[in-house]
């Protein structure tokens, strides 16, 4: 997951009212629910010692959400009474609406919540062009159509020689829409930064657009005979984005138990126990953080400073490294804004056991 949207939580100092608002439960008096949920949300972050000014702000962001409900939910993010993020969360609703105060924003949830949103271009495909849709799990939109050579383009069932030359003009008509199709979505597929391609039409129409892309893309693509409006081209597209998303998952932990060997100078390429990560993040040396939702660590306290990299496991260790103001936070949050300010990437496992992950977090690491 690429945390470069979270940079404005670490442009501004502490403390931060973070705010999970499940609207996965659509009824007909969603909005009054909306309106009961910014009351108690409002009221619980009072009640930890929030300012008037942010609870105010965040019942009011709440409440606006019955103009726009989202499919799971929303995270608000809000300091001196203003809404600062507001992320949709893309991939799982929170289960129930919550609220914290605290130094640092609650992000760790994120990865788990918002995490992974592959971007698909939809292409429908027939013999005359296609059109283009960009899909991810928070929009749905044209993104381009490629119109080819109109016409001749059906085939006759006569056998006469005179329509023998007609025939071979309709395949060299398919043939050079195709190929037209192929390199509108290859541009098309570079310009969006897509994650995935789906090919949608008949069988022999969308095998030999794939054909044609480029081999670079080739592994991006998936088909499917199911059309436009159809429920199950939308499981279709769902069922390709899961399909991604479980596969990273998977290369990027085989990777990590991989990296946690150590190399012929004794250093390994993945830390996991709570000393090493914090010592990680103190060096700039994350390159990936890894965190399995529900571990004992993650809500271990960890000692932080005003920087981003100012973190230790004991407060004296702050004192020595020459920092003179702390705080206590969570260990996942303070190690998501190192991430953040770092440039890392971060990534929720959540398939694996206790065994892999024991405390619920790990990295892969950067040298310098």
């Amino acid at each position: 997951m690429d945390l470069a949207y979270l940079h404005p939580l670490y442009e501004h100092p502490g403390p931060w009212a973070s705010v999970y608002v499940d609207t996965s439960r659509h009824a007909e008096d969603t909005a009054h629910a909306l309106h009961l949920t910014a009351a108690a949300m409002a009221r619980e972050l009072a009640g930890q010692g929030a300012d008037d000014a942010t609870c105010r702000a965040v019942e009011s962001a709440i409440e606006d959400l019955r103009h726009s409900p989202d499919r799971y939910g929303r995270a608000l993010f809000a300091r001196a009474g203003e809404v600062v993020l507001d992320p949709v969360l893309a991939q799982e609703p929170p289960g129930a609406s919550t609220a914290h105060w605290a130094p640092l924003p609650r992000t760790a949830p994120l990865l788990e919540l918002a995490g992974e949103n592959p971007v698909c271009v939809v292409a429908y495909v027939n013999r005359r062009g296609a059109d283009f849709e960009l899909r991810s799990a928070v929009e749905r939109r044209p993104t381009g159509a490629v119109a080819g050579r109109q016409w001749p383009v059906h085939r006759t069932s006569t056998v006469d020689w005179s329509e023998r030359h007609f025939q071979l003009k309709v395949e060299n008509t398919w043939e050079h829409n195709a190929a037209e199709i192929a390199d509108a979505l290859t541009v098309c597929q570079e310009e969006t930064g897509a994650d995935l391609l789906v090919l949608v039409g008949d069988l022999r129409e969308r095998r030999e657009v794939h054909e044609r892309l480029p081999q670079r893309i080739k592994d991006l693509v998936a088909e499917t005979e199911h059309g436009t409006g159809s429920r199950l081209l939308d499981d279709d597209v769902e069922q390709v984005r899961a399909d991604h998303v479980r596969r990273r998952a998977e290369a990027e932990l085989e990777r990590f138990l991989g990296a946690r060997t150590p190399d012929e100078a004794g250093r390994a390429g993945a830390v996991e126990s709570l000393p090493e990560l914090v010592e990680a993040a103190r060096e700039h040396r994350i390159a990936e953080l890894l965190v399995r939702p529900g571990g004992p660590d993650l809500h271990r306290d960890v000692w932080i400073g005003e920087d981003p990299d100012q973190l230790a496991t004991r407060r004296t260790e702050l004192k020595i490294l020459g920092e003179q103001n702390s705080w206590a936070a969570r260990a996942d949050d303070a190690l998501m804004r190192a991430a953040v300010t770092t440039d890392a990437t971060a990534l929720a496992l959540t398939e694996p056991g206790d065994e892999v992950l024991p405390g619920g977090m790990g990295a892969l690491l950067r040298w310098k």
